[in-house]
């Protein structure tokens, strides 16, 4: 019986990253090198962050031989669960890292967008800060440009500093050929047919607000970003749809008021 203990333990100790990677709720994470984990220069400033730091290490590089306690062992697994994530931010705004994750993006690991217009893009896992157990993991859509709470509780559960909040805007940065179009594209409330008097007039004022920054950033030689809405603003204008600010809505707004 103890020969059949150690034997499970050693196989274990040599496939933790295996294991990690493969097990539930961890698919969002791709698998470390052991080049980069045993760098000391990259898990600079790690051993104040994560309790008993070195044993921790060990489990992770696959060197852990050590005989402890089951309560002794589930206090090195959690702590080892944290360093391998607090590394996982730093890997994957690496090269390699980059890389992996991009494969993983390509083949829809981490979902795709809710927004029904964005017609089922990929998404990314983020985080909305860079310090653990402030907020957990996020998932950003490079096309609507929005951040999505997971769909399964167990990646809501990851916390989010194990991404970071820079890794999706450098995998662009590096990869711009993945980056999708922008849409503009919104939904209309309507009925029967006919748009939505308070909407349609907030959305109408937003337009001009838009074609205002873009005239300002024509201006300043500087790309707009909205290019593709062009022919839909100028039909707006030759319909006479545009409105003049706040105080026309608002005006709108109390005229309804006044006639219910």
């Amino acid at each position: 019986m103890d020969d059949f203990a150690s034997d499970t333990d050693s196989d274990y100790t040599s496939y933790w990253r295996d294991w990690f990677i493969s097990s539930r709720g961890n698919e969002y994470f791709c698998e470390i090198d052991e080049d980069y984990l045993t760098d000391r220069f990259n898990l600079t400033g790690l051993n104040t962050e994560v309790q008993y730091y070195q044993y921790a290490l060990d489990l992770v590089t696959d060197v852990f031989d050590m005989e402890v306690d089951d309560e002794m062992r589930e206090q090195i697994e959690k702590a080892a669960r944290h360093l391998y994530g607090l590394v996982h931010a730093r890997y994957i705004v690496t090269t390699r890292g980059l890389g992996k994750m991009m494969e993983k993006y390509k083949q829809g690991t981490f979902g795709k967008c809710p927004r029904v217009i964005c017609e089922s893009q990929p998404l990314l896992p983020m985080g909305t800060s860079d310090t653990p157990s402030v907020s957990t993991c996020k998932l950003y859509c490079p096309k609507c440009e929005d951040i999505y709470n997971p769909k399964s509780s167990r990646h809501n559960s990851i916390d989010g500093a194990y991404f970071g909040t820079s890794f999706h805007n450098i995998l662009f940065q590096v990869y711009p050929a993945l980056l999708p179009p922008k849409t503009q594209r919104r939904y209309e409330p309507r009925i029967y047919g006919f748009r939505v008097h308070a909407s349609a007039a907030l959305m109408r004022w937003q337009e001009e607000r838009r074609e205002e920054m873009k005239q300002r950033l024509r201006g300043r030689g500087m790309e707009t970003g909205f290019e593709g809405e062009e022919e839909e603003i100028e039909e707006a204008d030759e319909e006479g749809e545009g409105v003049g600010g706040d105080d026309q809505i608002d005006d709108m707004f109390e005229g309804a008021a006044a006639v219910q």
